[in-house]
């Protein structure tokens, strides 16, 4: 059994995830960079289907230094933060997840390509099924209309965070819907599988 270490905010973070990680991230990349096709399968991601956008976005987000790989660095510094971060940095690590074209602000194709990801891949989950109550497009427009303040059609990163924070709704379509770590974690055990 791994060792469980408490952090300050008292989530538990397994040292030997973090540990087998590093051994599958070696054995994966000897060179210390992981590319987007190593990194999709890393996580057991296929090139195309439901994961290969999320997949996609989330490894802009972990790119850092945006040269198009990642190291283990980045790939533990944003581990830490998704397991053990406040939310106001998740939720800008978030951002950039949503943020596909890296241009300051999430459009509303932005958002749709995201959201319809996560529906496919949460798709058939029990726990989940009140998240579908909305179709994409009006989760969308509900987002839109709770979060764009300025009316202009796009999210800038202040109306992002600011929306998540005020809005439990939003808060979970933003952030909890985009839960790295789960989804991490689950990619690991499904990899894990075969």
């Amino acid at each position: 059994m791994g060792q469980i270490q408490q952090t300050e905010n008292s989530k538990d973070v397994d040292v030997q995830i973090i540990q087998d990680m590093y051994k599958k991230f070696v054995l994966e990349c000897p060179s210390g960079l992981l590319f987007l096709h190593e990194f999709k399968r890393f996580f057991g991601v296929a090139a195309t289907g439901e994961a290969s956008d999320y997949a996609e976005s989330m490894f802009r987000a972990f790119d850092i230094n945006k040269d198009n790989t990642i190291d283990f660095l980045e790939f533990v510094a944003a581990l830490n933060l998704v397991f053990r971060g406040e939310l106001e940095p998740k939720l800008r690590w978030s951002f950039k997840v949503y943020d596909r074209d890296c241009n300051g602000y999430v459009d509303r194709d932005e958002l749709k390509a995201i959201i319809n990801s996560i529906y496919k891949i949460k798709k058939g989950t029990k726990k989940d099924e009140d998240d579908f109550k909305l179709t994409v497009d009006e989760a969308v427009d509900r987002l839109l209309r709770a979060v764009d303040t300025d009316n202009d059609g796009h999210i800038n990163m202040e109306e992002f965070i600011r929306g998540a924070q005020l809005d439990p709704w939003v808060l979970n379509m933003l952030q909890l819907d985009m839960n790295p770590a789960a989804w991490v974690l689950e990619q690991r055990r499904k990899s894990a599988q075969f």
